[in-house]
């Protein structure tokens, strides 16, 4: 009855280390191109085409929209077109007044840096009608990659949603992870983020007080102005004015923040 009993031990061991093993390949690679040797070279033989037809291929909007109906739920929305204004200015006075503008008028524009901005801003501004058709026509959500895939194709779309991840995820993640820590830290909190209506509250306070900041500075500089700093008003010529609006056109880009979160 020991050697029975000792039969019947390895025998329960034996099936629990099957039923550990129990995973095949299927599990892992369930498409039909691994199933064999013959179907994995058909599928080698076939990328070129599926590449080719992945660039040239370009979604609908009917497409897009039944893609959206499709998943029976809507984000919620937090966000009004006060919250949106706001959160574009912030990006405009954060990213191009208080940054760009100095070392565009030192190196390349001199006094008609002025003109770069509005060389820049009107650049923007026929970009913002773009995005506003775009948004009209296609309302779903995914801002840029959504017009792309519809205007331009998959490929395009692809490449475009790359730098949207690193642009967001990786830059402004980063850059307001750090920011909130050293605020919290400040006031003596621990650094926990705010929902995106919270964020959205303290953008339009700060970027009130960056107004009123400039007011400042732009009241000051008047009242000290020297007409003589005007003078060479281009030193760099029309090239180092447009040279200038083409760094300057990075404060513009609000409006693409704006359109995603629409």
């Amino acid at each position: 009855m020991g050697a029975e009993g000792g039969g019947g031990g390895g025998s329960s061991s034996g099936l629990t280390r099957r039923r550990g093993c129990s995973c095949t390949k299927d599990d892992f690679l369930p498409e039909e191109s691994f199933k064999s040797w013959g179907n994995y070279v058909n599928a080698l033989k076939e990328t070129p085409a599926r590449l080719v037809d992945r660039v040239l291929t370009r979604s609908s909007e009917q497409g897009e929209l039944e893609v959206k109906a499709r998943s029976e739920h809507d984000m919620k929305k937090t966000l009004n077109w006060w919250d949106l204004m706001w959160f574009g200015m912030g990006a405009v006075i954060g990213a191009g007044i208080f940054v760009l503008t100095g070392l565009e008028a030192r190196d390349e524009a001199g006094p008609a840096v002025v003109l770069s901005y509005v060389v820049s801003g009107i650049s923007a501004l026929l970009s913002v009608f773009c995005y506003t058709e775009f948004a009209i026509e296609i309302p779903v959500a995914g801002g840029s990659f959504a017009y792309m895939r519809v205007e331009l194709g998959d490929f395009v779309a692809f490449i475009a949603a790359g730098n949207i991840l690193l642009e967001y995820v990786i830059g402004g993640a980063a850059v307001a992870r750090s920011w909130t820590s050293y605020f919290a830290t400040l006031c003596n909190h621990k650094a926990r983020l705010m929902s995106t209506k919270g964020s959205s509250r303290l953008n339009y306070i700060a970027s009130v007080v960056h107004i009123l900041v400039i007011a400042f500075i732009i009241i000051c500089g008047l009242l000290n102005a020297n007409v003589k700093n005007f003078t060479p008003f281009a030193p760099y010529g029309v090239r180092g004015v447009f040279k200038a609006s083409a760094v300057l056109f990075f404060a513009y880009v609000g409006f693409d923040a704006v359109s995603t979160m629409a």
